[in-house]
């Protein structure tokens, strides 16, 4: 007989009891509940991305044929389906963003080593990516005629690619707008798109102490001040310092705009940092970089259930989004402790047929394609 609980089990252990009720009890997430607590819609709503339910009633279904197993979860009994979406309409979805942090934490104290660059300074990518909603079903997110959605803008940290701050907004919202709110560590390195060009933003960051990357409009007007030596041999056009803004007004702070010429497919790329120390090349490396936070957007909607919704509501879609980035959170944690090279997909689709399966979650990630080690039965001894 295994003496170890299910996956999903030990899965929820990385979690701490102690510190989720601490948070239901600043959120009041169960103030006049009755019967059902937070625990279980946070069970039940990991269940819908982990175990790739399509619906309340597949949620509700999934966990009910296992009711057997939930006593292990901490759960006596399945929900209902209409207690369940009662739930998440009217119940704080800024628990969730809490236990977002807490995990967070756990996760950052696991990463170990795995730069890609030999400078000290943090790297971070910030970007957003629209979640498309039908505007029929979804009039408060409604944001072109025919068109709903709302934008998750994320702040992605390059050790370990976790990502260290997030926020909802409506789709219309300006990424900028999201930007000038950060607070930012001074030393560090943030790398953007073109959507965040704003010259008193670059500017502010300068003042701040804080690096930044990015590439140029195509109508970026720029006064040059000083021209940059470049290597004789390399695809590195120029490197001159400048001052960005109009014709007849400048921000006053110069920065380092590079020309760099593509081998592969014959474009120039312009960029612009702030970072005068470090050579052409690595910033064009910097950029690239910036990658990253798309195959995490990448990732986290085709793995996990942000495309289509369970709820209406304003709160259950956040609440939905947040136990999104809480389970891909997780699986970051498992990628983190195991010493086996898994991949994102791999691991969710793996772990999604295990989740109730008796088997030691830590022995299974490290050697997924063992069979577990068999057990013999224990015969009790007769009395003489």
């Amino acid at each position: 007989m295994s003496g170890v609980c299910s996956i999903f089990s030990q899965l929820l252990g990385v979690f701490s009891r102690a510190e989720f009720e601490r948070a239901v009890r600043q959120h009041g997430s169960e103030h006049h509940a009755r019967g059902f607590d937070s625990w279980t819609q946070f069970i039940a709503m990991l269940f819908c991305h982990l175990g790739r339910a399509q619906s309340l009633r597949e949620i509700c279904g999934g966990l009910a044929a296992c009711e057997g197993k939930l006593r292990h979860l901490g759960v006596q009994q399945s929900p209902k389906r209409s207690t369940l979406a009662y739930a998440n309409q009217h119940r704080p979805w800024q628990l969730y963003q809490t236990v977002f942090e807490q995990l967070l934490a756990k996760c950052r104290g696991e990463v170990r080593g795995g730069r890609k660059f030999r400078f000290k300074n943090k790297l971070l990518s910030l970007d957003g990516s629209v979640i498309d909603l039908s505007v029929t079903m979804y009039d408060w997110a409604k944001y072109r005629r025919t068109k709903g959605g709302v934008k998750l803008h994320l702040l992605l940290d390059h050790d370990g690619y976790l990502p260290q701050y997030a926020v909802l907004e409506p789709a219309q919202t300006a990424e900028i707008r999201i930007a000038r709110k950060l607070t930012l560590e001074p030393g560090s390195i943030v790398v953007f798109d073109r959507g965040y060009t704003d010259y008193k933003w670059f500017a502010s960051l300068t003042r701040q102490g804080v690096f930044f990357v990015t590439r140029a409009r195509w109508n970026t007007y720029c006064k040059v001040v000083e021209k940059r030596a470049v290597p004789e041999k390399g695809n590195i056009l120029s490197d001159d310092m400048v001052l960005l803004g109009h014709r007849h007004y400048h921000t006053g702070v110069a920065v380092r705009r590079i020309v760099m010429l593509d081998p592969e497919t014959g474009k120039e790329f312009t960029f612009l940092t702030n970072q005068l120390k470090f050579a052409a090349s690595t910033i064009a490396k910097i950029y690239r970089e910036r990658w990253q936070i798309e195959t995490f957007f990448k990732a986290l909607k085709q793995s996990l259930r942000v495309k289509t919704f369970v709820g209406t509501s304003a709160n259950a879609l956040k609440t939905q989004i947040w136990t999104a980035l809480i389970a891909m959170l997780l699986l970051k944690y498992l990628k983190l402790k195991s010493t086996f090279g898994w991949s994102l997909s791999n691991l969710v689709a793996l772990l999604r047929q295990q989740l109730f399966v008796y088997r030691d979650l830590w022995a299974w990630l490290n050697a997924p394609f063992e069979p577990p080690p068999l057990i013999a039965p224990q015969q009790l001894a007769l009395p003489i």
